[in-house]
C-alpha cells in the first residue's frame, strides 16, 4: 500500500568484513612506522550525517550509528559508541574483532591514556579532527610516552574498493519569506560579531552555518538540507565561499556573487596566504586541526572559540517562528491521520516497523511540500523500541504484537520548518507497569513544558525537572532530555540542549525538544517528543527577574490509554486536558470526519 521515498531499509553494515578490512589497515599503517590509527565517525565539518563518500567507521566496523570512534592498533582494535547504541553495536559489529568501550564514559583519549605502550606511535587525520579534539588525543599519546603523528592522507581512502563518489547536489536559494533576513544583512551582523572578538577574519567551517549565513541550501548530505561548503567573512572584504562550481545554477551563482566572490572549494587552503599576520577565527566545534595547521602555516594567527553565527542561527527571527508554526500545524495533521489509521491497523496482527514508517511517510508526502526526512525514523515495535535509536532494517523488521507498546520517532523537513515528534502507543491492553512507566515519563515532559525560568538559565538546570519522577521509582534514561533544531536545517541544533550537559543560556527564539523516555532492555521502550520554542513568560508582581517559558510547537495526541491518572496532579491533568482541547481545536479543520471521530476520541478529557 505504502512504499518509502526518503527513507531505506537495507541493513548497510558488513561486520563479516571487518577483520579483513582491520587487517589490511594494520599492513598499511605499519608500512608507514605507526602502530595505530584513530577513525573517528566524522567528515572535514563535523556534520551529522555523513555523505556516503565519508562513512569510513561504518566501512571498517559496520556500525552505522551516529556517534562512535574506533581506534585500531597493532593487536587490539576498541569500537567506542555511546548509551544509546550499546544493543545496536552488537549486531552490527564484529566481537572477535572489537572491543566495545563506551564513548562518553572512557573517550578514545582516555583510553589511550591507560593503554598505549611507550614509543607508539598514533596517526590520524587532520582534516577530521577538531583541533581541540587533536590536543585531547596529542595529550593522552604524550603522557603514555608515545606519539601522534598528523598523517598527509587518510589510509582508509587507500583501501576503501568502490567508495563511493562525493555528493553533488544542486543549491538552491532560500526565500526570503523563510529566511527572513537577506543574507547581506546577516554578513553585517556577522562582522559586528567579529569586532567584538577582535578577529579579521571568520573561517566558517561548519556547512549549517554557511547555509545560514548565504541563505542557501542543498542536497549534499541525507535529511539535513546542506550544500557542502566554506566560507571565509572577513571584517573589511568581500566574503568568499568555497563551493564546487558544478552545484551552482547561473541563476544561483549570480545571487550569491552580489555579496561574496564565489570559488571552487580547492582554492580554501591556497587562499588562507591572503590572511597573514591577521587574526583567523576558527570555530571550535567544526573547524578540522587541518585548518589550523594551515592558517598558522601560512602565517596567520589561528584563534579558536565558538563560531558567532551558532548563536546567531540558534534564535529563530519572526519568519522562521512563523514558519515553524506553519510547519507543525502541516505535520500534525499529517501525524493524525496516521495515528488514526495505525490505531485501525495494528490490532490486524499484520502491521510491521516497515509498514509503519512507509505509511506515515506517505502521509506526510501526501502535503505536497515534504522535502525529506529529518531524520531515519525509529519505528521500534515491543524490545525493538527499548533501543533508544533504532534503526529498523529488512532483518529486524518486526511484527507489532498485541498487547505491546510501539515507539516511532519521526519528522520532517518542510521548507517553512523542521518537526520532530515521538509517540508511544500501545496496541491492546498495556500493563501496570506499562502505565506507571509512561506516566513518570510523562510528567517529566509536562514539568518542562511548563516550566518558568530566569533569563540566562541553562538546559542542564532544567534536565532534572525531566528525570524527578523517574529518579522517584529509581529509574532514568541514558540520554539528554532535549536537543536544539534549526529551521529546515538540522533537526539537532546547537548551541541550545536540555541535557546535563547544555551550559548554553535559552533565549528567547530557541527551538528545542521535549523528550524524556524510559527504556526497559528486552521488553519495551517510551518517549514522548514535543518541539518547544522559549517565549517570553509574564513577571508576577513583586518579581525581579526577566522571565522565560515554553510553547508547545507539536500537535498530536498523548495516548489516553496509557496514562495511569492517579499519578497524575491536578495540574499535570490540567495540562494534558489542554494540550489535547488545543490539538483537537487546531487539526479537526483540516481532517476528513473519520478521523475527526478518531481524534475527537483520543483527545477527550481524561
Amino acid at each position: 500500500m505504502f512504499e518509502a521515498r526518503f527513507q531505506t531499509f537495507d541493513d548497510s553494515s558488513e561486520p563479516a568484513e571487518s577483520a579483513n578490512r582491520v587487517a589490511r589497515l594494520r599492513a598499511a599503517l605499519k608500512q608507514q612506522g605507526l602502530d595505530g590509527f584513530v577513525v573517528p565517525r566524522a567528515d572535514r565539518q563535523q556534520n551529522e550525517y555523513l555523505p556516503a563518500s565519508e562513512e569510513r567507521l561504518a566501512w571498517l566496523t559496520g556500525f552505522t550509528g551516529s556517534a562512535g570512534a574506533a581506534i585500531v592498533l597493532t593487536e587490539r582494535a576498541i569500537l567506542f559508541v555511546d548509551g544509546r547504541y550499546t544493543v545496536q553495536v552488537k549486531t552490527q559489529t564484529d566481537s572477535a574483532v572489537f572491543a566495545v568501550e563506551h564513548l562518553v564514559e572512557c573517550p578514545p583519549h582516555q583510553w589511550l591514556e591507560k593503554n598505549l605502550k611507550s614509543g607508539s606511535r598514533i596517526g590520524y587525520d587532520p582534516w577530521l579532527h577538531t583541533a581541540d579534539g587533536a590536543e585531547r588525543l596529542s595529550k593522552a599519546c604524550a603522557k603514555a610516552g608515545a606519539t601522534l603523528v598528523a598523517l598527509d592522507s587518510n589510509p582508509i581512502d587507500a583501501l576503501w574498493d568502490k567508495r563511493p563518489a562525493p555528493p553533488h547536489g544542486p543549491v538552491t536559494v532560500r526565500d526570503i519569506k523563510f529566511a527572513g533576513e537577506t543574507a547581506a544583512e546577516k554578513v553585517r551582523l556577522i562582522r559586528a560579531e567579529l569586532a567584538k572578538l577582535r578577529a579579521d577574519v571568520l573561517i566558517v567551517s561548519d556547512p549549517q552555518n554557511v547555509a545560514w549565513a548565504f541563505n542557501i541550501r542543498g542536497t549534499d548530505v541525507t535529511h539535513t538540507p546542506l550544500a557542502l561548503g566554506f566560507a571565509t567573512i572577513p571584517r573589511d572584504a568581500r566574503p568568499r565561499l568555497y563551493i564546487d562550481a558544478g552545484k551552482l545554477s547561473n541563476d544561483v551563482r549570480n545571487t550569491l556573487e552580489e555579496i561574496a566572490d564565489v570559488r571552487d572549494s580547492a582554492d580554501l587552503v591556497p587562499d588562507l596566504a591572503v590572511f597573514k599576520d591577521k587574526t583567523v577565527w576558527l570555530d571550535q566545534a567544526s573547524a578540522a586541526e587541518a585548518l589550523t595547521l594551515e592558517v598558522a602555516a601560512k602565517g596567520g594567527k589561528p584563534a579558536r572559540g565558538a563560531d558567532p553565527i551558532t548563536q546567531m542561527k540558534a534564535v529563530k527571527n519572526n519568519a522562521e517562528i512563523a514558519g515553524t508554526r506553519a510547519a507543525h500545524l502541516r505535520d500534525g495533521a499529517a501525524l493524525v491521520r496516521f495515528l488514526a489509521w495505525f490505531d485501525n491497523e495494528a490490532p490486524t496482527g499484520q502491521l510491521t516497523e516497515i509498514s509503519a514508517v512507509e505509511a506515515l511517510e506517505t502521509f506526510r508526502r501526501d502535503t505536497g511540500v515534504l522535502r525529506d526526512v529529518s531524520f531515519p525514523t525509529i519505528s521500534g515495535a515491543g524490545p525493538n523500541g527499548a533501543i533508544v535509536h533504532y534503526r529498523v532494517t529488512r532483518d529486524t523488521n518486526r511484527v507489532i504484537g498485541n498487547n505491546e507498546l510501539f515507539l516511532i520517532d519521526s519528522g520532517a523537513q518542510y521548507e517553512d520548518g523542521t518537526t520532530d515528534v515521538t509517540r508511544t502507543i500501545v496496541v491492546g491492553t498495556p500493563s501496570d507497569e506499562m502505565r506507571d512507566r509512561f506516566t513518570r515519563v510523562l510528567k517529566g515532559h509536562i514539568a518542562i513544558a511548563c516550566a518558568v525560568f530566569p533569563e540566562g538559565t541553562s538546559g542542564a538546570q532544567l534536565d532534572t525537572l525531566a528525570r524527578v519522577p523517574l529518579w522517584q521509582a529509581g529509574l532514568d534514561f541514558d540520554h539528554g532530555t532535549g536537543h536544539g533544531v534549526g529551521s529546515y536545517l538540522s533537526v539537532h541544533e546547537g548551541p541550545q540542549r536540555i541535557s546535563k550537559l547544555g551550559t548554553a543560556p535559552l533565549k528567547r527564539g530557541m527551538i528545542l525538544s521535549n523528550e524524556p523516555g524510559y527504556y526497559k532492555t528486552g521488553a519495551y521502550g517510551i518517549r514522548i517528543e514535543n518541539l518547544l520554542l522559549v517565549i517570553a513568560a509574564p513577571l508576577p508582581d513583586g518579581g525581579e527577574k526577566t522571565l522565560n517559558a515554553f510553547e508547545t510547537l507539536t500537535l498530536a495526541p498523548i495516548d489516553r490509554r496509557l496514562i495511569d491518572t492517579r499519578l497524575l496532579t491536578g495540574k499535570e491533568r490540567l495540562w494534558v486536558d489542554g494540550y489535547h482541547a488545543r490539538v483537537r481545536d487546531t487539526l479537526r479543520p483540516q481532517l476528513d470526519g473519520a478521523t475527526q471521530g478518531w481524534l475527537d476520541a483520543a483527545t477527550r478529557p481524561l
